[in-house]
């Protein structure tokens, strides 16, 4: 059976300087259905590396492949349908929530899947919401979760999720990692998950990717990670002191 996922020798450089790696080799295989957390100090390209996955970006060297289907053979928007991005500042459409979340759908030329909306929006803490509001006008934790429930209607194979709670307060962060395990079990979707929130990352994901030294350094299991990091740097990376949050926006 194929692989979920497959990173072959992945390469990116630095923007505008194409002479500069941000990262290089970087080579992994998910075989299975999974959660994963990629961790790392600011600059190593976590974010970059999941623009490469969603096929935001394109790879200077290296391929990607879903199922042993590579990036390159795929249309993009199927690419894109089957590996969603969340990015950590969420961009809404013009219009309302409604027309928001339908857009993709249309995009994609997939049924709105009402149902499943109306399903997900108090499991969100979103019920609250007017669907005819201006999407424009929501917080941006409010804005984060509209963007996850937008992917989600495309059921995707893999999700990719940019520190998709770093706004968020405890307790809609909590309602969100909820969605997220069952959403893993039900539907068998496999999550890589950018966080630098260390007790998330143990709590939420079976693996670790910890990017450093200009490649991914560590692919372990959770546990054994935080357990016995092999590299000095992800050592020091577990022992440093957490840095405060940022005002949650509910």
């Amino acid at each position: 059976m194929a692989s979920v996922l497959e990173l072959q020798s992945i390469r990116k450089n630095r923007s505008g300087d194409g002479n500069v790696q941000l990262f290089a080799n970087v080579s992994a295989t998910i075989a299975d259905p999974a959660i994963i957390s990629i961790l790392g100090v600011s600059g190593q390209g976590k974010s970059t590396l999941l623009r490469l996955l969603a096929g935001l970006d394109n790879a200077d060297e290296g391929d990607i492949r879903l199922h042993n289907v590579s990036q390159r053979e795929l249309d993009p928007r199927i690419w894109r349908m089957k590996v969603c991005y969340v990015a950590q500042q969420s961009v809404m459409l013009n219009g309302s929530i409604e027309q928001n979340l339908r857009t993709v759908s249309m995009l994609h030329r997939m049924p709105y899947d009402e149902k499943l909306v109306r399903h997900m929006l108090p499991r969100l803490g979103l019920d609250h919401l007017d669907m005819g509001k201006s999407a424009e006008q929501l917080s941006g934790g409010e804005k984060q979760r509209i963007s996850l429930l937008r992917s989600l209607l495309l059921h995707p194979t893999v999700l990719l999720l940019d520190e998709i709670t770093a706004s968020l307060d405890r307790g809609s962060k909590e309602m969100v990692e909820e969605v997220l395990r069952e959403w893993h079990h039900q539907e068998g979707a496999t999550m890589l998950w950018v966080t630098h929130d260390l007790e998330q990352a143990q709590q939420m994901s079976s693996s670790i990717w910890f990017m450093g030294e200009g490649t991914l350094l560590e692919n372990s299991d959770t546990a054994a990670f935080f357990e016995h990091p092999t590299s000095e740097l992800a050592q020091n990376y577990i022992k440093a002191p957490i840095q405060k949050e940022q005002p949650c926006q509910s």
